[in-house]
């Protein structure tokens, strides 16, 4: 698979959320599950919540980044709920 944008995970252990972005979901989704990223290796188990189509992987990491700065899960989880980003209301 290898679709272009940003992808949201739940942490089992304390139900933070991780927001990310690729090129390729299956790949990365797997990167995650093996402790291989640093970010989530002490986050994990992990539970894979949401993926936003994006036009390209530039895109996607604008996406995420501005996805980030809202720093509010009501919002996140409502971006989860609709699957679109906030800004596109």
């Amino acid at each position: 698979m290898s679709e272009e944008g940003v992808y949201i995970l739940k942490s089992q252990k304390n139900n933070r959320y991780y927001i990310g972005s690729t090129n390729n979901l299956s790949r990365r989704l797997n990167q995650h599950k093996l402790g291989q990223v640093m970010s989530t290796r002490l986050l994990r188990p992990l539970e894979f919540v949401a993926f936003i189509k994006c036009l390209d992987l530039a895109d996607a990491r604008r996406a995420e980044y501005r996805l980030k700065k809202y720093k509010r899960k009501d919002i996140l989880e409502k971006t989860i709920k609709d699957g679109i980003f906030p800004w596109n209301h």
